[in-house]
């Protein structure tokens, strides 16, 4: 018998608004890969968003096997920045640093990651499998906004979300506490036009 796992009080943290607000996000665990440069044309970052979606639904169907509980495998998440921020304002991708992540229920473990990374390597040709890594972190208080439409044209939903943080009295260094996307429904196939993207950035008290 399947049994879905109880609702997540986190999962609130995945709906946003074209207006931006203040959350806290607490720890939660993420299967993570880290990368540098162009995510259209870097063929890491294609092979790394492979591996993070294999790998997630490998330990959904895993758990339902082991245990009878279901659950929806999780939106993929970007971690991005750059030794110089202004390559974001001027599109200079080459030089960004990225790190691609898929939130985790309890159930998923370090062991059941290693196993289910194997098995996949096994029937995929997937290098960065291997590079997977499962880590938990809490970004703490954040703000957030929904953007709708093309990644490429993100910027002025940017800089109002960087305009409330900033009225709000708070600050940020774009380093250690890294602009962070969700992209809801899967990237790979929704056209550009009816992309839904949550920004979220971190602060700190000024």
């Amino acid at each position: 018998m399947t049994t879905m796992m109880k609702a997540d009080p986190v999962e609130q943290l995945y709906r946003a608004t074209a207006t931006p607000r203040l959350v806290h996000v607490p720890a939660m665990a993420f299967l993570c890969i880290d990368g540098h440069g162009d995510p259209n044309t870097s063929a890491r970052f294609a092979d790394a968003v492979q591996a993070l979606y294999s790998v997630s639904y490998a330990a959904k169907f895993a758990i339902k096997k082991a245990s009878g509980q279901d659950f929806k495998v999780s939106p993929l998440e970007g971690l991005w920045w750059a030794d110089d921020l202004g390559t974001f304002r001027t599109g200079e991708k080459s030089d960004w640093d990225w790190t691609m992540i898929i939130r985790q229920p309890e159930p998923v473990t370090d062991d059941l990651v290693a196993r289910l990374a194997a098995e996949v390597s096994a029937k995929k040709s997937l290098p960065a499998v291997q590079d997977l890594r499962l880590v938990t972190f809490e970004e703490g208080p954040a703000a957030q906004v929904l953007h709708l439409g093309p990644y490429a044209a993100e910027a002025p939903t940017i800089e109002r979300l960087h305009a409330y943080i900033h009225d709000q009295g708070f600050v940020f260094d774009g380093h250690r506490q890294k602009h962070h996307e969700i992209y809801l429904g899967d990237p790979r196939r929704a056209a550009p036009e009816k992309l839904r993207t949550i920004i979220r950035q971190p602060y700190s008290p000024s």
